[in-house]
C-alpha cells in the first residue's frame, strides 16, 4: 500500500492535496475486502498510525510511495498488523479452494518433477490470478477500498477544519504562554506550508517588526513571515527593513522573539536554495558580530565561568549553533551555484570569527574577552566545518584566499593560542586531566553540563586552533602562511618551530597511554598532536616541509638521547610519551626522504660535540632498552608495547638493504633473537591449567608474554626481507620459526605490519632464494599450501557454483583463476637451490592407480600428476586434462629456464624423453599424407619446451618457436620433432666469431706486455685499455684478445700479494688420479649441452669432450682439497656443488677448448677476490668461508651481490624495484639465476663474455653494476609485464635482446664512483664472521 496521513498531527492547510493524493493510491496497492465498513476503517487506521513516523520522514511523496511499496521487505512487524492479518484470511478464505485444486491438477501434471518446488509455485500462482474467483475478489477488493477510503478522507478534511478553527482561537493564548523552540532544528518539509503573500503584506510586516512596536505585535508579524515562502521575503522590496528588522528581533532579549526568528532561518535553510539561504546565513553572522561588538562579554577574573542558561548566553549560543550546523551541511551543494554566493558565506563566517582575534585570547587584562571563536569551538571542538571547508579544491580556492588576503589575523591567533597552552602547561599541571575528561564527556544525558570555566574554554579553543592549523598545513598554499609573527616572540614562528610546540605539549601532558581505538576519538593533547604527525607523515610533501627537519628529529630523539646518557628524560609519563615517539619515528623510517634522514644525515650532536645519526641513537637506545640497562625505565619485559615500538622503528630500517648495512654491527638480530628464546622459555614454563586449581600466571599475563613472543618472531620474521638479512636470520636458528609464525598469519591473510603495503610475497620469494629457507617454508607447511590451493583452483573449481550455471571455458592456458598458483609456484621454484631441496632424490610415484580424490601435497606429486603424465591412468585421473597438463608444461617451461634446474628434472625423472614419446604418440597415421604430428595445444607446448631444453643460446644464437597458432593455410610452420638431432631450423646462422685485429690500439698493448715484468700500474693501464676498446669498438675484445687479456690481467694479479685474497692452492693431480674420480649424472647432461653449444659457436673440435671432462674433474678435485668438514640435512650441502660448474666451460671456451691454457688460468684465478662471486661453485662449503656461512647454505653470490643490486636498484632504477615490490617476485631471484649460469641462454656469446672480463678487468664490484645495468635495460619491459602480472616469466623465460656491456660501461663506472667503497668492502669481509 501507499498511503500517507498525518494522525494526530497538526498539518497544514496546503498539506491536504498531498494526503488526498496519497490515499487514493488505495485503490490500486491495496488487497484487502471488508464485510464491516466501520471495521476496516479502524484496522486501516491503526496501521497509518504504525507507519506515521516513517512517511514524514519522506522527502518527497514518491519517496513515501517507495516506502510503503516494499514494507513487507523492510518492517518485520509487517506480518503482525491486524490490517494485513486480515487480508491473508480473507485471500485464504476466497482462494484457498482454488489453489488446492490447481496444486493437486500441477502434481498430476508432473510440475514438481525435476524442476523443484518454484516451478510448482509459480504454475500454482499463474493459475490462481487467472481464474474467475480471483477477478471477482479483485474486483470486490476494488468497490469495497473505494467506499473506505473516501470515508476517510471525508473524515480527514472535517478534522482538518475543526484544529484550523483550534488554532486561530488558540494564538492569542499562546502569545502569553511560554514558546519554547529548537533554534537549530527545522520540521520536515512535509509539515511546512506556504501561502502566496504580497510585496504591500510584506512592507505591513515589515513595518510590524520595527523595534519600537509591542511585542505582541512583532510576534504576530514573525509568524505571518514563516507561513511566508522565503525567496518572496528575500526578493521583495522592504527586505532591507526586514532584514534590520530581524537582526533587532534577534538580538531582542525577550526570548520568544528570538527564537522565532532562529525558527524562521533554519526553516529557510532546510528548503531554500543557496541564492537564499546565503542572505540569512550573512545576516545571522552579522546580526552575531554587531551582539559581540555591541555587548562585549567577558569572564571577570576569579568568575566560575558562563553559565549556558544564561539568557544571553543561550541566545548567543543557538545562533552559533545554527550557523555551524549550516557551515557543516552547505559543503555538499554549493559547488552547483556561483562562487561569489561561497565567498560571500565564508567572508561572513571569518568575519565574524576574526572579532577580537587580532588582540589574542591571552591578552593581560581584569576580564577574559569572550570571543566568537569561543563559542563555536564550544560547540564545533574538532574544527569539523574547517575540514569539510578544505575538503574540496573548490572551496579550499576562496578559503586560502581570504585567509591570505583579510583574514591572517585567524592563522595568527590560531598559533597564538598554541603557544599559550604551551606556556601554560607546566602551570596548569593535572588540572588539564580534568578539563580534558570533562570536554570528553559533555555529551547530552540527564543533567547535561551547564557550566565552562575560563580555562574549559582556553583549551576548547586551543584543540579547535590545532585541528585548523592541522588541516592547513596539509596544503601548501597553507604552508605558505608561514612563518607568522606572534606576540611576545621576536622571531616568527615557522612550520617547524610549530611543530616543535606541539610535540612539546605532548611531552608535557599527564595523561596515560590508552591501547583501545577511542584514543583515536579522545581529545587530548597527545591524541590530538600524534593525529596531527600522522596526518602530516602521510603526505610526502608536507611531511618534508614539517617533519623532515633537524629541529624536528632532535625534539623527537631529544628524551632519548637524554635517556641514553644516564640523565631524567623531562616527560610527565615516560612510557607513554616514549611509545608515541616510537609511533612517529617509524612512521618517519617508512618513508625514502625519512629513511634517508636517519640513516645519514648526522645532525645529532652528542655531549662530546661528536655528530651521530638517529638510526644510531634509535638503536643503541633500543639495545640498551632491551638489556635493561637504562636506570630511569622499568625492564623491556614489563614494557612490551614500548620496546615492541622501539624494534618496529628498527625494523623500518633493517627490513631495507641500505638500513641492513647501517644496523648489522649493532648485531640486532640476535639481541631480538635472545629476547624472544627467554619469552619463548618462559611461555613453556606455564603449567597447564587444571581444573579446581588456582592459576599461578594470570591470564592476562600469558597473554601479553604470547603477544610479546609473536612480535618477536614477527620482527626477527622481517629480516628475510633483504638477501643479507635471511643470512643473519638463518644464523639467529629462528627461521623455522619465524616461518611458521609467518605461515599462521599468511593462512588467516593478515597484513604484514601497519607500515607495509603489499604482503608476504616478497619475504616467500626470498626465502625460496635459498636452501635452508625453502625448507623452512616446506616444514611449516607453505609449499603444500600452495599445491591445494592450485590443486582446488585447477581441479576442483568452485564448490558453492550450482550446476545450472557451469564455469566457463579456460581460453588462455593459464586460467585467470589459477594465475596466483602459477605465480606463487614460480616464485617457489625459481632457484634451483629450491628445486634441488624440493625433488632431489624424490622419485616420481606413477602409481597403477590414482583415486580422483586424492589431493597433491608435495611439488613431487605435482611433477608425477600435472607434468609427467605418460600413461592413460593420469590422463584419466585429471577432470580438466588439457587445461591441468598445459598448466603442467608452463610450469615446467618456467622451471627449465634455470639449467641447473633443469639437469636435475633431466637426470631423475628424464623429462625429455617422456615430452618425446608424447609426441610420438601423437602422431597421425603416416599414410594419410598429412603432417606427422597433432597439433594442439598441448603438442604445441612440448614442442616449445622441448627446443628450450635442446637449444642453448642467446636472442640472437637460437629460435624459439612461438605458443600460439598463425593464420592462413599453415597454422603452425615450426618443425616438430619427436627425436633428437634438434631441427637445425631452431639455430641461427652463426659465423665464427671475428678475430680481433693485430694492429688495434689494445692488441698492441697486450702484445708489448707479453712475457715482460709488470710494475704496479699496469693493471691501470690494462683497465684504460679495455675500458677504451669496450666503449669504441667492442666487438674487438674477443676470441685471441680476450683470452690474452684474461690470461695476462689474471696472472698480473695473482702474482702481487696485496690482490691475492685467497692463498694460493697446492693443486698436483695426475691423470691417472683424475680417471678414478666419477662425474655425476648432472655432470655429464652438463657437459653434453655445453658442446653442443661449444660446436654450434664453432670454439671447439670434435675432440673436446674428453678435455672438458678432464677440467671439470681438475676443479672438483681442487675444490674437495678445500672443503669444510660438515654435516648438514640440507641436499644442497651434501656431496657435490649442486648443479653443473657452468663458469668452467665458459672459460674452456674463451680458451678455444685448450685444457692446460684453461686449468693454469683457474688456478690463478682462484686466488683473486673475483672467482668467489663470478665463480660459484668455487666458495661451495669452502674452508675459505667461516664454517656457520657453510652451514647455512647461502653463497655470498646471494647475500653480498644480490644484496647491493637491490640497494642499488632501489636507488638508481627506482620503478624496476617499485615494479619487483609489486609483483611479489625478486631481483635477487633473477640476478641468481643469471649469475649462476653466467648468463648462459640470456645474452650472445660475445656478451658473455664481456661479462666474465668486466669482472676480471674492472673489478668484483662490477658484477653488481652488470645487473643493475641489465634490469635498467629491461626497464620498460619489466613495467609493461609488471602490468600483465607475468613479470617472473618474463624474465625467466625471456632473453636479454639488445644488451651490450660496452653501451652501458660508461653506466657501470659512474655506479662504480658512487658505490665501489661500500660495496667492495663488503665482498671483501666475506671470510668474516657476520656480526
Amino acid at each position: 500500500m501507499a498511503i500517507y496521513v498525518s494522525i494526530e498531527t497538526a498539518v497544514e492547510p496546503s498539506s491536504r492535496y498531498f494526503c488526498r493524493e496519497e490515499c487514493l493510491h488505495i485503490r490500486t496497492m491495496s488487497q484487502l475486502l471488508a464485510e464491516d465498513e466501520a471495521e476496516l476503517q479502524s484496522l486501516l487506521r491503526q496501521l497509518l498510525k504504525s507507519i506515521k513516523d516513517r512517511i514524514l520522514g519522506a522527502p518527497s511523496i514518491e519517496y513515501a510511495e517507495e516506502i510503503l511499496l516494499h514494507l513487507e521487505e523492510t518492517d518485520k512487524n509487517f506480518h503482525n498488523y491486524e490490517f494485513v492479518k486480515y487480508l491473508r484470511q480473507y485471500v485464504e478464505n476466497s482462494l484457498g479452494a482454488v489453489i488446492e485444486e490447481e496444486t493437486e491438477s500441477c502434481a498430476r501434471g508432473g510440475h514438481a518433477v525435476g524442476s523443484g518446488q518454484d516451478t510448482l509455485v509459480h504454475a500454482v500462482a499463474g493459475k490462481t490470478r487467472e481464474s474467475v474467483e480471483y477477478k471477482q475478489m479483485m474486483q470486490t477488493l476494488k468497490n469495497t477500498m473505494m467506499v473506505v477510503v473516501e470515508s476517510l478522507m471525508n473524515k480527514f478534511e472535517e478534522d482538518q477544519l475543526k484544529k484550523e478553527e483550534m488554532h486561530k482561537e488558540c494564538q492569542r493564548e499562546q502569545l502569553n504562554s511560554h514558546y519554547n523552540d529548537t533554534c537549530s532544528d527545522s520540521d520536515s518539509s512535509f509539515n511546512q506550508s506556504y501561502a502566496f503573500i504580497k510585496q504591500e503584506q510584506l512592507q505591513v510586516l515589515a513595518e510590524k517588526l520595527d523595534p519600537s512596536r509591542p511585542t505582541e505585535v512583532r510576534w504576530e508579524a514573525l509568524q505571518a513571515l514563516c507561513g511566508a515562502p522565503p525567496s518572496d521575503v528575500l526578493s521583495c522590496e522592504s527586505w532591507s527593513d526586514l532584514r534590520r528588522n530581524l537582526s533587532a528581533a534577534l538580538a531582542d532579549p525577550n526570548p520568544e522573539l528570538s527564537d522565532k526568528v532562529l525558527h524562521f532561518f533554519a526553516k529557510t535553510f532546510s528548503s531554500s536554495p543557496l541564492n537564499v539561504t546565503r542572505e540569512i546565513y550573512t545576516s545571522l553572522a552579522k546580526s552575531l558580530e554587531s551582539d559581540f561588538r555591541l555587548h562585549k562579554l567577558g569572564l571577570p577574573t576569579g568568575s566560575p565561568g558562563i553559565d549556558v542558561t544564561r539568557q544571553d548566553i543561550a541566545r548567543l549560543l543557538k545562533q552559533m549553533r545554527l550557523i555551524n550546523d549550516f557551515q557543516k551541511e552547505v559543503t555538499t551543494f554549493w559547488i552547483r551555484h556561483p562562487e561569489k554566493y561561497m565567498e560571500e558565506i565564508v567572508e561572513s563566517t571569518f568575519s565574524l570569527l576574526s572579532l577580537n582575534s587580532e588582540h589574542g585570547s591571552a591578552s593581560p587584562g581584569p576580564e577574559k574577552a569572550l570571543e566568537p571563536i569561543h563559542l563555536m569551538a564550544l560547540l564545533d571542538i574538532k574544527a569539523t566545518w574547517f575540514e569539510k571547508w578544505m575538503h574540496a579544491y573548490y572551496s579550499r580556492t576562496v578559503v586560502f584566499r581570504l585567509l591570505e588576503r583579510k583574514y591572517n589575523c585567524l592563522i595568527v591567533a590560531a598559533v597564538q593560542q598554541c603557544i599559550c597552552y604551551f606556556e601554560s602547561c607546566d602551570s596548569v599541571g593535572d588540572g588539564t586531566s580534568e578539563v580534558i575528561d570533562s570536554m570528553e564527556h559533555q555529551h547530552i544525558s540527564v543533567a547535561p553540563r551547564t557550566l565552562y570555566s575560563a580555562t574549559d574554554l582556553d583549551y576548547a579553543y586551543f584543540v579547535h586552533s590545532l585541528r585548523v592549523l592541522g588541516r592547513l598545513l596539509m596544503y601548501t598554499k597553507g604552508r605558505k602562511f608561514f612563518p607568522i609573527k606572534v606576540q611576545k616572540r621576536q622571531d616568527p614562528v615557522g612550520l617547524t618551530d610549530l611543530v616543535v610546540i606541539l610535540i612539546s605539549i605532548m611531552y608535557r601532558h599527564h595523561k596515560p597511554f590508552h591501547s583501545d581505538s577511542s584514543q583515536a576519538d579522545s581529545l587530548s593533547p597527545t591524541s590530538l598532536v600524534m593525529e596531527l604527525l600522522r596526518s602530516l607523515g602521510d603526505c610526502t610533501e608536507c611531511a618534508v616541509e614539517c617533519i623532515y627537519q633537524t629541529p624536528v628529529l632532535e625534539t623527537l630523539l631529544a628524551p632519548i638521547m637524554a635517556l641514553l646518557q644516564g640523565k631524567q628524560a623531562k616527560l610527565s609519563s615516560p612510557e607513554t610519551t616514549l611509545t608515541h615517539i616510537a609511533d612517529t619515528l617509524a612512521r618517519i623510517a617508512t618513508t625514502e626522504r625519512g629513511l634517508s634522514l636517519f640513516l645519514y644525515e648526522r645532525n645529532l650532536v652528542l655531549e662530546g660535540g661528536e655528530s651521530i645519526s638517529a638510526a644510531h641513537v634509535i638503536v643503541q637506545f633500543t639495545l640498551k632498552f632491551l638489556a635493561n640497562e637504562l636506570p630511569f625505565l622499568r625492564d623491556a619485559e614489563r614494557c612490551p608495547g614500548m620496546s615492541g615500538a622501539f624494534i618496529f622503528v628498527c625494523r623500518q630500517m633493517y627490513n631495507t638493504c641500505e638500513g641492513l648495512l647501517v644496523l648489522t654491527p649493532y648485531g640486532l638480530h640476535e639481541v631480538i633473537a635472545a629476547a624472544w628464546k627467554k619469552t619463548s622459555s618462559l611461555s613453556e614454563r606455564v603449567p597447564t591449567p587444571v581444573p579446581g586449581a588456582v592459576p599461578n600466571t594470570s591470564s592476562e599475563e600469558l597473554n601479553n608474554t604470547v603477544l610479546w613472543e609473536e612480535a618477536l618472531l614477527d620482527n626477527l620474521l622481517n629480516f628475510a626481507a633483504s638477501p643479507k638479512g635471511l643470512l643473519l636470520l638463518q644464523q639467529t636458528g629462528a627461521i623455522h620459526e619465524c616461518v611458521n609464525y609467518m605461515f599462521s598469519r599468511f593462512t588467516k591473510k593478515l597484513q604484514v605490519s601497519r607500515c607495509e603495503k603489499f604482503g608476504y610475497g616478497v619475504m616467500v620469494t626470498q626465502l625460496a632464494a635459498t636452501a635452508p629457507g625453502v625448507v623452512a617454508l616446506r616444514r611449516s607447511g607453505f609449499v603444500q599450501a600452495i599445491v591445494v590451493e592450485l590443486w582446488s583452483a585447477l581441479e576442483c573449481g568452485r564448490e558453492d557454483v550450482r550446476v545450472v550455471h557451469p564455469k566457463s571455458t579456460p581460453m588462455d592456458p593459464i586460467d585467470r583463476s589459477c594465475l596466483k598458483s602459477f605465480l606463487s609456484l614460480v616464485n617457489l621454484l625459481s632457484s634451483s637451490y629450491a628445486v634441488w631441496e624440493l625433488l632431489r632424490q624424490q622419485p616420481l610415484t606413477n602409481k597403477a592407480e590414482y583415486n580422483l580424490r586424492e589431493i597433491p601435497a608435495s611439488i613431487t606429486d605435482l611433477v608425477d600428476r600435472l607434468i609427467a603424465v605418460n600413461s592413460d591412468v593420469k590422463i584419466h585421473s585429471l577432470f580438466n586434462y588439457d587445461q591441468s597438463h598445459t598448466f603442467g608444461l608452463r610450469l615446467l617451461s618456467v622451471m627449465c629456464c634455470n639449467l641447473d634446474s633443469l639437469l636435475l628434472l633431466e637426470s631423475q625423472y628424464n623429462i625429455s624423453d617422456m615430452l618425446l614419446q608424447c609426441q610420438r604418440d601423437n602422431k597421425l597415421d603416416p599414410a594419410s599424407g598429412e603432417r606427422d604430428c597433432i597439433i594442439d595445444g598441448l603438442s604445441v607446448e612440448r614442442n616449445h619446451i622441448l627446443v628450450r631444453m635442446s637449444a642453448i643460446g642467446g636472442p640472437c644464437e637460437r629460435r624459439l618457436p612461438p605458443r600460439t597458432l598463425q593464420k592462413g593455410s599453415d597454422p603452425y610452420p615450426w618443425p616438430m620433432f619427436s627425436s633428437y638431432p634438434l631441427p637445425t631450423f631452431y639455430l641461427l646462422d652463426h659465423s665464427k666469431a671475428t678475430q680481433a685485429k693485430q694492429d688495434t690500439e689494445i692488441s698492441t698493448f697486450l702484445a708489448s706486455s707479453k712475457d715482460v715484468e709488470k710494475d704496479g700500474s699496469w693493471m691501470d693501464t690494462c683497465r684504460e685499455q679495455y675500458y677504451k676498446a669496450m666503449t669504441i669498438e667492442s666487438h674487438i675484445v674477443s676470441g685471441k684478445v680476450l683470452a690474452d687479456l684474461l690470461e695476462q690481467a689474471v696472472l698480473h694479479l695473482s702474482t702481487l700479494p696485496s690482490n691475492c685474497f685467497f692463498q694460493s692452492a697446492d693443486y698436483k693431480a695426475s691423470r691417472s688420479d683424475l680417471n678414478t674420480l666419477s662425474l655425476s649424472p648432472v655432470d655429464r647432461l652438463g657437459i653434453q649441452a655445453s658442446l653442443r653449444y661449444g660446436r654450434y659457436l664453432k670454439l671447439l673440435v670434435d675432440d673436446s669432450e674428453q678435455d672438458l671432462c678432464l677440467l671439470v674433474k681438475h676443479c672438483q678435485a681442487l675444490f674437495s682439497q678445500q672443503k669444510a668438514k660438515l654435516k648438514s640435512t640440507l641436499y644442497t650441502l651434501q656431496g657435490v656443488y649442486p648443479g653443473y660448474d657452468w663458469f668452467i666451460t665458459t672459460v674452456f671456451f674463451i680458451m678455444s677448448g685448450d685444457l692446460e691454457r684453461a686449468l693454469h688460468f683457474l688456478l690463478s684465478l682462484t686466488t683473486l677476490l673475483t672467482s668467489a662471486f663470478i665463480w660459484p661453485a668455487r666458495l661451495h662449503q669452502s674452508v675459505h668461508l667461516p664454517v656457520e656461512i657453510v652451514q647455512s647454505g647461502i653463497h655470498p653470490v646471494y647475500s653480498c651481490t644480490a644484496h647491493y643490486v637491490e640497494m642499488l636498484l632501489k636507488n638508481e632504477v627506482p620503478l624496476v624495484f617499485s615494479a619487483f615490490r609489486m609483483s611479489g617476485f625478486t631481483p635477487s631471484q633473477i640476478c641468481l639465476q643469471w649469475l649462476g649460469q653466467c648468463f648462459w641462454n640470456y645474452l650472445d656469446w660475445t656478451e658473455i663474455c664481456h661479462y666474465v672480463s668486466t669482472c676480471i678487468v674492472m673489478g668484483p664490484d662490477y658484477q653488481v653494476y652488470m645487473c643493475v645495468a641489465v634490469l635498467k635495460h629491461l626497464q620498460q619491459d619489466i613495467l609493461k609485464h609488471t602490468q600483465t602480472q607475468d613479470l617472473q616469466v618474463f624474465l625467466k623465460e625471456e632473453p636479454i635482446p639488445g644488451f651490450n656491456v660496452g653501451n652501458y660501461l660508461e653506466y657501470m663506472e659512474g655506479l662504480e664512483r658512487s658505490y665501489r667503497t661500500m660495496v667492495l668492502t663488503d665482498m671483501k669481509n666475506i671470510s668474516q664472521r657476520i656480526c
